[in-house]
């Protein structure tokens, strides 16, 4: 069955043009205008995926976003066209999983969907899971325990949060207010090092053990990726 996604988004033509080209991609679409319908239909209903606008009569995308967060969480993709700089670290400090600003390249908003479809994805398939192996490389969930080629690695429980969303989510670029929000639960700020630390001493650590360096690559302006 195709993925049901909700398109949130006030501009009659843009939300029009969104709908019909995912329609056309096989995506099952439901469209709707103004902020209320759009938490009304996000709450009940189990969409895979939520694109949507910050500037929205009757309820702003980010109070949307917000009261999903308190309930749900289905990845939400926002489009708009405040592309400042604080405003993608707010959507994404908030539970967003992407930010695409206005005026966007079609393909380009194609490629972010199927990515971040392909995450849900494969994170719903790891959810039920409490280990993770991949070429030598095994983490145990439950117990917090790391090893390469039958070698333990010791690591704080901060490293081995950040180790494992990196590991579930391998081949993706992750970025610094997403895994801030997931791995050290507070918001993104620039200032604050404390994630480039934890990262410097989780990559010295797998190094050790005799994994590449290249293990764990800083993608410039995008975040962080697992090579598994």
């Amino acid at each position: 069955m195709s993925a049901p996604i909700l398109v949130i988004e006030d501009d009659p033509l843009l939300n029009q043009q969104v709908c019909a080209l995912l329609e056309k991609r096989g995506f099952n679409v439901t469209c709707v205008h103004d902020g209320e319908q759009g938490l009304t239909h996000a709450l009940a209903h189990d969409y895979e995926l939520i694109i949507l606008d910050i500037r929205l009569p009757l309820i702003e995308g980010y109070e949307v976003l917000s009261q999903l967060r308190k309930c749900k969480q289905t990845p939400v993709l926002i489009l708009s066209a405040c592309g400042a700089e604080q405003d993608r670290i707010k959507g994404l400090s908030m539970g967003a999983d992407d930010y695409l600003p206005k005026p966007f390249n079609i393909e380009e908003l194609i490629l972010r969907v199927e990515a971040i479809l392909r995450r849900s994805q494969h994170t719903t398939q790891l959810t039920n899971s409490y280990v993770f192996e991949a070429n030598g490389l095994l983490l145990n969930k439950r117990q917090l325990q790391a090893k390469f080629n039958d070698v333990q690695i010791e690591m704080t429980a901060i490293q081995f949060k950040l180790l494992w969303h990196l590991a579930e989510n391998a081949g993706e670029a992750l970025s610094k207010p997403y895994l801030y929000q997931q791995v050290l639960e507070r918001q993104f700020s620039r200032y604050d090092r404390s994630l480039d630390m934890h990262l410097s001493r989780l990559r010295k650590k797998l190094i050790a053990v005799g994994m590449s360096a290249e293990s764990i690559t800083t993608l410039h302006g995008r975040g962080y990726s697992f090579n598994a």
